[in-house]
C-alpha cells in the first residue's frame, strides 16, 4: 500500500490518534477523526490495542507535520490491519477525510460501515450522524468535525462556487460549500454536481458557522451518495 516509514515499540498513547515510539517519535494515524463526545473511550481503545506493541509503521513520506508528528498508518507487528481500520471496525473513531490513495481509503470506508451497521462502539448512538434537517444541532458543532446525512433540495451557483442547499432557507439552514477547484475533482470521480438535487448524500468534515451551519467540501472523500434516492 505505502512506503514502510519504520517500526517502533509503542510506549505512551498521547490522545485518540496519536502516539510516542520508544525512540521518542510521535505518530498521528492517518484517516481516523476521534468523535469530539467520545474521546477518553477513544483513548482507552487505542491504549488497550497498543501500549507497548511493536508496530510497524506505512505512508506515503516520513515529513513530520506542523507539530513534529510522523502521519502515517500503523499495523501490529506480524499483521497485514491497519490500527485504523481496527479501530473503525470498532466503533471507536470516525473515518477522516485526509486519505487520498483510493483502495486504502475504500478499506476505511467499508470498517467504518461495518462498525455503523452492527451498532459498534460510538455507533450505539442514534446522534453520531446529524440530521440535515436539524440546522441548530449541527450548528452547535461548529470547528468540530461531523457527519451530517440528509437531501440535497436544491444546488445553487453564486460566483465560482456551489452550494447543496439541503432546506429551504438557503442563509439559515445547512449547506455544503463546494469552491471552483473542487468541480473537476467531483467529475473525475463521476459526481455530476448539478444531478444532486433531490439526492440523499452524507458528508463530513469540520463545522463552519455562518447564519446557518455550512460544510465546505474539500476532499472527494467527504461526500458518499446514499441508495434510496
Amino acid at each position: 500500500m505505502f512506503a514502510t516509514l519504520g517500526e517502533g515499540r509503542v510506549t505512551e498513547i498521547v490522545d485518540a490518534r496519536s502516539f510516542r515510539l520508544a525512540d521518542g517519535r510521535e505518530v498521528r494515524l492517518a484517516g481516523i477523526e476521534p468523535p469530539p463526545d467520545n474521546a477518553a473511550a477513544a483513548v482507552a481503545t487505542l491504549g488497550a490495542l497498543l501500549r507497548e506493541r511493536d508496530v510497524v509503521l506505512r505512508g506515503e513520506d516520513d515529513a513530520p507535520d506542523r507539530y513534529g508528528r510522523q502521519r502515517a498508518f500503523a499495523f501490529l507487528a506480524g499483521e497485514e490491519r491497519t490500527v485504523q481500520g481496527e479501530l473503525l471496525a470498532r466503533g471507536s473513531v470516525l473515518r477522516g477525510t485526509d486519505v487520498q490513495d483510493r483502495d486504502c481509503a475504500l478499506t476505511l470506508v467499508a470498517a467504518e460501515a461495518d462498525a455503523r451497521i452492527a451498532s459498534r462502539g460510538l455507533w450505539t448512538s442514534p446522534t453520531v450522524i446529524k440530521n440535515a434537517e436539524s440546522p441548530d444541532d449541527i450548528l452547535a458543532r461548529a470547528g468540530l468535525f461531523t457527519v451530517v446525512e440528509g437531501k440535497v433540495l436544491s444546488v445553487r451557483q453564486t460566483g465560482t462556487t456551489t452550494y447543496l442547499n439541503f432546506a429551504r432557507n438557503w442563509t439559515r439552514g445547512f449547506a455544503v460549500i463546494i469552491p471552483k477547484r473542487m468541480m473537476p475533482v467531483m467529475e473525475g470521480a463521476g459526481i455530476d454536481t448539478k444531478s444532486l438535487a433531490n439526492r440523499r448524500v452524507r458528508v463530513r468534515g469540520w463545522i463552519e458557522a455562518h447564519q446557518g451551519p455550512r460544510l465546505e467540501l474539500t476532499q472527494i472523500a467527504q461526500i458518499e451518495m446514499l441508495s434510496g434516492n
